[in-house]
C-alpha cells in the first residue's frame, strides 16, 4: 500500500470516522476540529504536529508514532498511548481531556500536562521524571512504581500517590495537595 507524506499541511473540520486518514507520514501538519473518534491510527507517524480541538476517544494507537506532538482543547477519552511507538515519543498536552487513557510503562520526561483532565488515567511503571502537571485533575489516576523524581504537581488535584510504591525524590507538592500522598494511611487531615 502506498504511504503518504504530508507536510506543513493544516486540516480542518474533518471527519476522519467516515474517509480514514492516509497512512504515512505527517510532519509540521496541523489538524484542527477534525473526529478521529474510534479510527485506526495505527503506524501512521506524526512529527512536530498539532491538533486542536480534536477528538480522538477511543482511536487505536498500536505503533502510532508522536514525536513532539502537542494536543490543545482534544477530547481523548480511553486512548492506549502505551500502544504507541517507543522510540522518540513525545507529547504535550494543554486543556485535553484524556480521562481512561493508559501511558503504561510509557517514558515522560519532561512532558507537560496543562489544565486537562487525567481522571483515572494508568501511570504504571511510567518514567515521569521532570513532568509538569500544571493545574490537572488527578482523580483516580494510577501510580505505581512509577518514578516521579522532579515532577511538579503544585497546582495539581485529587492524586493519591503512595511514596511507598514510587519513586517521588525532589517531587514539587502544594501544602494543600500533601494529603494526596498520606491517603493510604486513612487519617483525617483538617
Amino acid at each position: 500500500m502506498e504511504q503518504a507524506y504530508i507536510k506543513d499541511e493544516t486540516i480542518e473540520r474533518f471527519d476522519f470516522t467516515t474517509i480514514p486518514l492516509k497512512m504515512g507520514e505527517y510532519e509540521c501538519c496541523t489538524f484542527s476540529g477534525c473526529d478521529f473518534s474510534n479510527t485506526d491510527l495505527s503506524d501512521i507517524k506524526f512529527f512536530d504536529c498539532v491538533f486542536t480541538g480534536c477528538n480522538l476517544s477511543l482511536a487505536k494507537m498500536q505503533k502510532t508514532v508522536l514525536r513532539d506532538v502537542q494536543f490543545r482543547d482534544c477530547k481523548m477519552l480511553g486512548l492506549r498511548m502505551d500502544e504507541c511507538n517507543k522510540f522518540g515519543f513525545g507529547v504535550r498536552f494543554e486543556n485535553c481531556s484524556l480521562a481512561h487513557s493508559s501511558f503504561y510503562q510509557k517514558i515522560l520526561k519532561k512532558t507537560t500536562f496543562k489544565n486537562t483532565i487525567l481522571q483515572e488515567v494508568d501511570f504504571t511503571a511510567c518514567d515521569l521524571t521532570e513532568a509538569i502537571f500544571d493545574n490537572c485533575d488527578l482523580a483516580n489516576a494510577t501510580f505505581d512504581n512509577t518514578t516521579l523524581e522532579k515532577a511538579d504537581f503544585r497546582n495539581s488535584y485529587s492524586y493519591s500517590i503512595d511514596p511507598d510504591k514510587n519513586k517521588i525524590r525532589k517531587a514539587k507538592f502544594s501544602l494543600v495537595g500533601i494529603s494526596g500522598l498520606l491517603d493510604k494511611y486513612n487519617i483525617d487531615i483538617s
